[in-house]
């Protein structure tokens, strides 16, 4: 099941971007989420903005992603490629899980096809298995796009 967030979930969903932490790291990815991040305050502005969703199983949040709609200013320039289209499009960004569930972001990319015939996303180079599950789940790589510290992500985008 997937539902809007709540204010009261808080606590769950700052461990369960702990998790993601840790298991970026377990993989080599230093430099993805670094601290807090995403901190308490962006949580929050998700949830305000109902745009932060969790996933739940046998009555546990196990998962939790943003999804809303663009644009998106982090996407308005790609670069060494092209989006697939100029069409409105949909967003899905800080997906995490508490490891306990497998194909997460099949369930998030599901719900969010209910709402955008087209989703943007995007990772960083480092993020191998969400590189990978992004490919698994028909995401085409489209070129690179540089997030609001300037920092660069894999774009990617699929339509629906």
């Amino acid at each position: 099941m997937i539902r809007a967030a709540k204010t009261e979930d808080m606590p769950r969903l700052l461990e369960i971007y702990a998790a993601a932490r840790v298991f970026m790291r377990s993989y080599g990815n230093d430099v993805q989420w670094t601290g807090v991040y995403p901190g308490e305050d962006i949580l929050r502005q998700d949830i305000g903005a109902q745009r932060l969703f969790v996933v739940i199983r046998e009555d546990q949040i196990v998962g939790c992603f943003m999804m809303g709609a663009g644009p998106d200013p982090t996407y308005l320039k790609i670069y060494g490629g092209q989006w697939a289209c100029d069409k409105e499009y949909g967003v899905i960004h800080r997906i995490a899980s508490d490891g306990s569930v497998k194909g997460l972001l099949a369930e998030a990319v599901s719900y969010a096809k209910n709402f955008y015939p087209y989703i943007r996303i995007d990772t960083h180079e480092k993020n191998i298995p969400m590189r990978k599950a992004l490919l698994k789940q028909g995401f085409t790589h489209r070129g690179t796009i540089y997030i609001a510290d300037g920092t660069a992500r894999m774009a990617f985008d699929s339509i629906y």
